[in-house]
């Protein structure tokens, strides 16, 4: 049990509490949690997987993204906009996957709407979401980290606004933590200064 300060992790070195329950977390928090990420399509792929987990654990959907990554072409935006009915038909047969009818429907939205968009028009509208470096304090405990903030749900409103489906502001800051708009390694976690 912990009071929600970072644990040590395998190594010795601390880490925040959530990250190490398994090993394919440790390196998921360590290697990926919080670290920029660029290019439409790497966002694409964020933004539907944090949709798809959007009910479950975390670990669920990324022990499955291999699965994911396979059915939805490597999340190519063009790729999966040209899917068809038989596409989604596959995606509701595939074990590999979260086999949810809604969460296949947005993903498959959400590739054409973004297909029509500018090259590079998904990473400027995501990340001019970003807080300002120090608008949040660095949390120090697990009960420190947002669920929502200001900018999340500004984000969530742009995204619907320009015809995005499954991105409510919850899911929103999912993303902003993941892609690493925002910094939510605890204070003293390994992860929070690595390059």
């Amino acid at each position: 049990m912990t009071d929600g300060t970072a644990v040590a992790g395998p190594d010795g070195g601390l880490r925040c509490p959530w990250a190490l329950s398994t090993e394919d977390y440790v390196a998921y928090h360590d290697e990926e949690w919080g670290r920029p990420v660029h290019g439409d399509d790497a966002l694409y792929e964020r933004l539907s997987l944090e949709a798809f987990q959007s009910g479950l654990s975390w670990i669920t959907i990324l022990r499955r993204r291999p699965g994911f990554r396979a059915a939805f072409a490597g999340f190519q935006i063009d790729k999966v906009a040209a899917f068809t009915d038989e596409d989604r038909e596959r995606l509701l047969a595939d074990p590999g996957i979260i086999r949810n009818r809604l969460k296949i429907d947005a993903t498959m939205a959400n590739a054409q709407v973004l297909s029509e968009w500018a090259p590079g028009e998904l990473d400027e509208l995501i990340w001019s979401h970003a807080p300002a470096p120090g608008t949040y304090p660095v949390p120090k405990t697990l009960s420190d980290v947002q669920a929502v903030t200001a900018e999340s749900t500004a984000l969530s409103k742009a995204l619907k606004k320009r015809g995005l489906r499954f991105i409510g502001p919850t899911t929103a800051y999912a993303l902003m933590q993941a892609c690493g708009l925002v910094n939510d390694h605890l204070d003293t976690c390994v992860a929070r200064k690595a390059p």
